[in-house]
């Protein structure tokens, strides 16, 4: 999600069918005083279902950011296998983010993980590209994009993910207007 001043996503999945899966990816952009709130659930019920969940988050300024994620694996959902990862990346020290990954299992033989990350910019590789010969600013534009383009580059559809990507570039860090 990128521009407004207040979003909520609250995204659904019901994997009903025995080897349902389902693949998961998001991103959003806030700086400001924006706030995103995003809420999932996944939830498995039969069994040998599969799901993939990555939410990835990028803040700056005074903005806020949630994530309440849950997978949810019934008793029949045996052999289910599901992971569900949250990263998110603090630009400033006032942004702030809330990430709280979940799982309710209720079956036996099943294989789920779920982890969720906040930091900042990683000093040692802005070192790294500044001794080649990039700029401060350029080698921070570098690592906000190669963090936000792990979700960009999972949309299959080649026109879209374009846009996308071109989208992104305007509207990272020293992207552009």
């Amino acid at each position: 999600m990128l521009g407004a001043a207040l979003s909520r996503d609250d995204i659904e999945v019901r994997l009903d069918g025995e080897g349902a899966s389902c693949d998961l990816a998001g991103l959003f952009v806030v700086d400001g005083k924006r706030v995103a709130d995003t809420h999932s659930t996944i939830d498995h019920v039969r069994p040998h279902g599969t799901s993939r969940e990555l939410y990835k988050g990028i803040l700056d300024g005074k903005s806020r950011g949630i994530f309440h994620g849950k997978i949810i694996v019934r008793p029949d959902a045996q052999k289910t296998d599901a992971m569900q990862t949250n990263k998110n990346l603090l630009l400033s020290r006032e942004s702030l983010v809330n990430s709280e990954p979940a799982l309710e299992i209720f079956a036996d033989d099943v294989k789920c993980r779920h982890g969720s990350t906040i930091g900042q910019l990683d000093e040692g590789a802005i070192f790294y590209l500044r001794t080649r010969g990039i700029g401060a600013e350029e080698a921070r534009r570098m690592l906000v994009s190669a963090f936000a383009s792990d979700v960009a580059s999972r949309i299959r559809v080649a026109p879209l993910r374009a846009l996308v990507e071109q989208h992104l570039g305007l509207r990272l860090p020293g992207g552009g207007s």
